[in-house]
C-alpha cells in the first residue's frame, strides 16, 4: 500500500507517508521547556514517517496556552535537542511547528506581555490562563514596523529549531492563530498593505515563509493552512474570497520550492484543496480530521487515490505510538482519552501501550 512506502519532502526522506499532526499537549511547564516526559512522548512515535511537533512559540508574546513549549530560551532549545536526539535514535524525523498565537491568548499566559493581532478585534469567549479562565482581551493591532519584528521572531525560532537538531520547521498559518488571523477578513480589517485585498491579507504569511526559507533553505521548510476552518473567530465564509486569498498565498510561495504544503480541510478531495495543490506544484500533505478521527481506511484511500502525498493524522497517533505498524498490519487501535489531552503527567501521554513487534 502506498501509505507505507517512502517519500521525499524536500530534504526530508520519510520511511512512510504517515505524518503526526501538530498536537497541543501542554506538558512543558510554565517555563516552556520540553522535559523527559515530552522526550519520551515523541520518541515513542518515531516510527511515523514524520513527526510535526506541537505548536511552539517564537516569542513569549506568542504563547497561547499554559504549558506550551517555546523555541526562545537556551533551556527550551536544549529541551528540544533532547527530543530530536531521542527521535533520531529511533530512526525518526521531526520538524518543529513554529506558532505565534496572536490574539488567541491572554496576558496572564504571556507573562504580562501585550496580546497582539492584525486588528483590534477580540475573540468572543474565554481562554485558559495560569490564573484560570479569562475573557479574550482586545489585541493591540500590530504596526507595519512591528510586523518586521514578528517576521524576525519566526526566523530566529526556526534557526533555534535547526540548532537544536530538529530536521526542519512547519510555519503555522492555520487554526485561527496569528498568521491565519491575517488571512481572514473577519480578524483582519486593516487598510494598509497587510489588509484589504486577498493579496494584502496573504502578504505577512508569504513574507514569513520567504524570510525563513532565506535562512534555512526551502528543503527544510513546510507550511500548514486550514482554509474555511472557521475556528477562533478567524472566519472565512465567502468561498470566492477564500479561493482568492489562498491562491494569492500559494502563488507567491510556490516558486520557493518548499518541502511541503499541509492542508487541514474536511474535504481534501474537493476543488478548493486540489486547486491549491495544483498551484503549489510540490509535495502535498492532507489532514481530513477536522473534528472527526481519521480512520485507517480513509488514510489508505487518500494515499492510494493520490489525494495527498502524505496523510496527517492526530488522535490515532496520540493513542497509538506504533500507529504505522498497527495500520500496516490492520491491527486494533487504542482509543484516545480526551480527558487527558491537556492535563499534566504521563497519563494519556506516554502510557498508551504499544503492541509487541
Amino acid at each position: 500500500m502506498k501509505l507505507f512506502t517512502p517519500l521525499e519532502l524536500g530534504d526530508l526522506k520519510l520511511a512512510n507517508r504517515l505524518v503526526m499532526a501538530p498536537l497541543t499537549r501542554t506538558r512543558s511547564g510554565q517555563d516552556g521547556i520540553p522535559g523527559p516526559l515530552v522526550v519520551e512522548h515523541y520518541r515513542q512515535r518515531a516510527s511515523l514517517g514524520l513527526i510535526v511537533t506541537e505548536g511552539t512559540y517564537p516569542t513569549h508574546a506568542g504563547q497561547g496556552f499554559p504549558g506550551q513549549p517555546g523555541l526562545v530560551t537556551p533551556e527550551q532549545i536544549e529541551g528540544w535537542r533532547n527530543v530530536a536526539e531521542a527521535v533520531h535514535a529511533e530512526g525518526g524525523l521531526i520538524v518543529a511547528q513554529v506558532m505565534h498565537a496572536g490574539r488567541v491568548t491572554h496576558e496572564a499566559t504571556t507573562g504580562g506581555r501585550e496580546v497582539v493581532g492584525p486588528s483590534a478585534i477580540a475573540i468572543e469567549g474565554e481562554t485558559h490562563t495560569y490564573e484560570g479562565k479569562k475573557p479574550y482581551p482586545v489585541p493591540h493591532a500590530l504596526s507595519a514596523d512591528e510586523l518586521q519584528t514578528v517576521i524576525a521572531d519566526f526566523v530566529q525560532a526556526s534557526k533555534n529549531a535547526i540548532d537544536a537538531g530538529l530536521d526542519g520547521v512547519e510555519i503555522h498559518s492555520a487554526n485561527g492563530y496569528l498568521l491565519h488571523e491575517f488571512l481572514s477578513p473577519a480578524s483582519n480589517v486593516r487598510d494598509d498593505t497587510y489588509g484589504g485585498s486577498p493579496e494584502n491579507r496573504a502578504r505577512l504569511v508569504a513574507e514569513v515563509v520567504e524570510a525563513v526559507v532565506a535562512e534555512l533553505g526551502a528543503g527544510r521548510v513546510g507550511i500548514r493552512i486550514s482554509p474555511e476552518h472557521n475556528i477562533q473567530d478567524a472566519l472565512e465564509t465567502d468561498r470566492d474570497d477564500v479561493r482568492a486569498t489562498y491562491r494569492a498565498l500559494v502563488d507567491r510561495i510556490a516558486p520557493l520550492g518548499l518541502a511541503y504544503l499541509s492542508v487541514l480541510h474536511k474535504d481534501p478531495k474537493g476543488a478548493l484543496v486540489q486547486d491549491l495543490r495544483q498551484a503549489f506544484g510540490g509535495p502535498f500533505l492532507v489532514n481530513s480530521g477536522f473534528g472527526e478521527i481519521t480512520t485507517r481506511d480513509e488514510a489508505v484511500a487518500l494515499a492510494e487515490d493520490g489525494i495527498g502525498d502524505a496523510i496527517v493524522v492526530g488522535r490515532p497517533a496520540i493513542a497509538n505510538p506504533d500507529l504505522a505498524y498497527r495500520w500496516r498490519e490492520d491491527l486494533p487501535l487504542n482509543a484516545p482519552d480526551q480527558n487527558t489531552f491537556y492535563t499534566d503527567g504521563a497519563k494519556g501521554y506516554t502510557d498508551y501501550p504499544a503492541l509487541q513487534h
